[in-house]
């Protein structure tokens, strides 16, 4: 049986994206078996009542495939601030979201993803695609390491990951030129592997080739057919990195349509008390 605590949210905008996403939710949820919520935001609420019952409309579609509970939630307010106030509110275990690449004028819709995911307790799953295999849906992640302290806080994740679907996790890393980025880097390694190596998680370590981290990650994802890529997201990111391409957007809007798991870093961030 599902259940409804700790749901996985869908933002939902009617979009052949946002069906994506809904289609990845229904993978991961009937594994985990957690309960799915699409939610879709309104400017006013005179626009709750049809928009209601679309949702009900497109859930019914898909009852057929969900071994677990679609519910539909429509709520006044602003994107940018109303889905991180319900995904915190749920306690959310995860949030799927469909996204624009970097094409054309879908470049700047894309960008947003960025704002949407950095006010979020729980992780957000970024996707581009319908799912390609939903036997190998997360058998194999790449996880970039640099010298952030912030790399560390994806260690619950994965641990969390691996013992829902066995996932095998690709430590990825370039050489740093900086003696001292480069000691923090072999760090948050060494960290890592003590990590899996105590908890039993099978992984493998990878030096990329090249100086740019975020497209080495991409391409060597893409190489292995990685089912995702897992990443933390930049602390209190300026405003021009939502339009202009910090770091993990080049890996969040990846041409190769990868799904990227997005953790926010913070104080007392969101445990997995209930699934460790």
């Amino acid at each position: 049986m599902s259940d409804s605590n700790n749901p996985i949210i869908v933002p939902w905008d009617f979009t052949e994206k946002a069906e994506y996403a809904l289609l990845h939710a229904i993978n991961y949820g009937n594994i985990i078996q957690r309960d799915i919520i699409l939610l879709h935001i309104v400017k006013k609420d005179k626009e709750v009542e049809q928009a209601q019952k679309l949702l009900n409309e497109k859930i019914a579609e898909y009852k057929k495939d969900a071994k677990v509970n679609i519910h539909a939630l429509v709520k006044p307010g602003n994107i940018f601030t109303t889905i991180t106030d319900v995904i915190n509110e749920r306690e959310a275990i995860l949030a799927v979201m469909g996204t624009h690449g970097r094409k054309g004028l879908q470049k700047l819709l894309g960008s947003w993803a960025l704002k949407v995911i950095t006010g979020s307790n729980a992780p957000f799953i970024v996707v581009q695609a319908p799912p390609k295999d939903t036997e190998k849906q997360v058998k194999e992640i790449v996880v970039p390491v640099d010298f952030r302290i912030e790399n560390k806080q994806k260690l619950t994740w994965v641990s969390f990951l691996s013992k829902l679907f066995h996932t095998k996790f690709y430590l990825c890393y370039v050489e740093d030129p900086d003696r001292i980025a480069k000691k923090r880097i072999y760090g948050n390694i060494k960290v890592a592997i003590d990590f899996m190596e105590e908890k039993g998680i099978p992984y493998d370590i990878k030096k990329l080739e090249g100086n740019d981290l975020s497209e080495s990650t991409v391409e060597f994802a893409n190489n292995i057919g990685a089912a995702m890529i897992m990443i933390t997201t930049t602390r209190n990111p300026k405003t021009l990195d939502y339009m202009f391409g910090a770091d993990e957007q080049k890996i969040i809007a990846n041409r190769y349509e990868i799904p990227v798991m997005t953790i926010n870093p913070r104080e007392g961030f969101f445990k997995l008390q209930n699934f460790n």
